[in-house]
């Protein structure tokens, strides 16, 4: 179990940097100035979990009890402003850490959820919010519409994932092995989505369609 929480906490900090970085970059794909930036940032990184923990009443939300959070998203602020053009060639990379890091948030989010005696289907819902909102946020706040809403299989994975997830859960599988399979499968859905180009159908109201 020790093993399973550092690995998970170790993961969380590094999909909580790279959503940092995500926004940052995004913040500044729009020239935004140095505070928006940061703002962007820390939204991006920190949104889903707000909300999660707020609709679960975890209260004070998990990143304001710990300073390890603040830290680790100031330092992929900073980063991202003092090495732009570095991390702008690591897009591979930080696409899958951005992977991995929805898949942790969608274990951890499921994980709390289930532990507040929340129902399964609900607890999808946590795990689906700690891993998406933050990109929603941060793509509203700069006037786009949500990358998860028109172009990739992105929630579609972490949804597929926790409900891998609670099947493997209920059959009393041991935790690590739940948490790498979830994981994994949620990985693995993406980057087979992206490789392959599959999106989900668009809905239309031309009449020709």
């Amino acid at each position: 179990m020790v093993q399973s929480f550092d690995l998970l906490l170790l993961f969380d900090y590094i999909g909580t940097m790279v959503f940092a970085i995500s926004g940052t970059l995004t913040a500044a794909q729009k020239r935004l100035d140095i505070f928006g930036a940061i703002f962007i940032g820390f939204v991006t990184a920190i949104g889903g979990g707000t909300v999660r923990d707020i609709m679960l009443g975890n209260l004070p939300v998990s990143w304001i009890q710990s300073n390890n959070y603040f830290f680790v998203i100031l330092a992929g602020i900073l980063i991202t402003i003092l090495f732009k053009k570095h991390v702008i060639r690591l897009r591979n990379t930080l696409f899958l850490f951005d992977t991995i890091g929805i898949g942790v948030f969608t274990v951890l989010g499921l994980e709390k959820a289930l532990a507040f005696g929340i129902s399964a289907p609900i607890a999808v819902i946590m795990g689906l919010s700690s891993a998406v909102v933050g990109g929603i946020i941060r793509d509203t706040l700069t006037n786009e519409v949500p990358l998860i809403f028109h172009k990739e299989i992105y929630a579609t994975a972490c949804i597929t994932g926790a409900i891998i997830f609670l099947i493997i859960y209920y059959l009393h599988v041991p935790e690590v092995i739940c948490e790498s399979v979830t994981v994994l499968s949620i990985i693995g859905i993406r980057l087979w989505a992206v490789k392959y180009n599959i999106t989900m159908p668009h809905i239309s109201l031309s009449e020709k369609e």
